[in-house]
């Protein structure tokens, strides 16, 4: 669940209005990707050598991912609300690992190819490489870059600097990695300095930078028109806060129960100091929002000290954490720690709505002073379960685990209910696992989570 800045959202299945088919965009994907290769295929070029060839197709295609990464950044809602953001997150770390690999291993092919650039009997450039510096100086430069790229995001959460530190650091730096790659494939590459390739490869990356423009510029000053006020800040347990904010001056935000934003407080709307949490409120409640917030990190150690009436801005809604329109006979809410924080939306939203579908809740801790909103749960059917309870706790203990979903859970409900998911990473796999094993199909199970690595 998004929390705090090194956490996301996702979803296993998307029941939702208004995004692109999950089949439609792995169609636009691969169309996108091969496009360049196909097109450089088109051309009719004499064919090299068989590792030549693979050299020139790995690089191609490794140039293309990586523009098409630019989209899959989880802040385009018609994707990541189509198929999921830890699917979106998870696909775009795997296959920008993919595309170093190509990139790496590019240049190696070529082994054995004469070298000194174009001549006047090979206007086709079959037979040579150049070895004009400048023109691969931008390819050398690419290619100490990238794998540097990829490391910094694999370990960023091992490294001491901040996520506005490394938000920025990674956008810039792939945006430079993009032009670097431009002006070698253009300059330097057989089918890249053909003019219909050097067209196409520019039309890709000005498509692929501008979505940085898109984000970073765009949306903010989109939102400064739709700011809002801070109007309270509770504290739920000793380490989490609700946030609530209102609109200034606007309709409000149109969201779903089990969504989140990425919510910036007390910056400008240009500012990198935004974090995605989950909504708490329902929406049925009014045009006020409130979230759910634990102490973690530089901004969220200071919640406590925001003040009323601070500004915030707000992008949203995000997630497919959804039960609208759900046609299940019941809903189960299973949630380890600050993951209640949707599932209090959801919840919510069945309570103002008058669902009348049943409702089961397991909601997981450490210790007792950690339950968040205890009075409001007490009036519904909800196991708590305390891994370090106190000796006068009457409640589950330990984790939530198989034979406890056993306990709370009859066969039929195993397979005929929807079940939302929400909490740290081992217990969500856990509990999908074993619903899995019950026999509950998977479009039925509803989950979140944002750490991959």
């Amino acid at each position: 669940m998004p929390t705090h800045a090194s956490q996301f959202a996702s979803a296993r299945h998307a029941h939702q209005s208004g995004v692109v088919k999950p089949r439609f965009l792995i169609i636009a994907y691969l169309c996108i990707v091969l496009l360049p290769l196909v097109a450089s295929w088109s051309l009719g070029s004499p064919p090299r050598p068989f590792l030549q060839e693979l050299a020139s197709g790995l690089g191609i295609l490794a140039f293309s991912i990586i523009l098409v990464e630019f989209l899959l950044s989880g802040r385009f809602k018609s994707i990541s609300n189509s198929i999921g953001m830890d699917r979106t997150m998870r696909f775009h770390q795997i296959i920008a690992r993919s595309a170093l690999l190509f990139a790496l291993v590019h240049p190696f092919l070529y082994g054995g190819t004469p070298t000194g650039g174009q001549r006047p009997w090979d206007p086709t450039r079959q037979l040579s490489l150049t070895t004009d510096l400048s023109y691969l100086s931008s390819g050398m430069a690419a290619y100490v870059l990238l794998p540097s790229l990829v490391l910094f995001a694999v370990y960023r959460t091992q490294l001491d600097y901040k996520y506005e530190t490394w938000r920025l650091m990674h956008g810039l730096g792939a945006a430079l990695i993009a032009m670097l790659l431009l002006h070698h494939t253009v300059y330097a590459g057989r089918y890249g300095s053909q003019t219909l390739m050097t067209w196409l490869w520019l039309a890709l990356t000005v498509v692929s930078v501008g979505s940085l423009f898109y984000v970073y510029l765009l949306v903010p000053l989109l939102e400064k028109r739709r700011s809002w006020r801070v109007t309270t800040v509770t504290q739920l347990t000793p380490k989490q806060w609700e946030l609530t904010v209102a609109a200034n001056g606007h309709e409000g935000l149109d969201y779903k129960a089990g969504q989140f934003a990425w919510l910036n407080v007390g910056h400008g709307p240009f500012s990198l100091h935004e974090n995605p949490f989950s909504i708490s409120s329902a929406p049925a409640s009014g045009s006020a929002v409130s979230f759910m917030i634990k102490e973690l990190g530089d901004f969220t150690g200071t919640i406590g000290q925001i003040e009323t009436g601070t500004v915030a801005y707000l992008d949203a809604a995000y997630g497919t954490l959804v039960v609208d329109d759900r046609k299940e006979p019941g809903i189960a809410l299973v949630a380890g720690g600050i993951g209640i924080a949707p599932l209090m939306s959801i919840l919510r939203q069945l309570r103002l709505t008058g669902d009348a579908r049943s409702v089961k809740v397991i909601y997981g801790n450490r210790s007792i002073n950690q339950i968040a909103y205890r009075d409001e749960l007490d009036n519904e059917d909800v196991t708590f379960v305390l891994s370090e309870p106190p000796k006068t706790w009457q409640g589950k203990t330990g984790l939530i685990d198989p034979e406890l979903l056993d306990s709370v859970f009859t066969s039929e409900e195993f397979t005929e209910w929807v079940f939302v998911v929400c909490g740290p990473n081992k217990m969500m796999d856990v509990v999908e696992d074993h619903l899995l094993s019950r026999g509950a199909p998977s479009n039925h199970i509803l989950a979140e989570r944002f750490d991959y690595d």
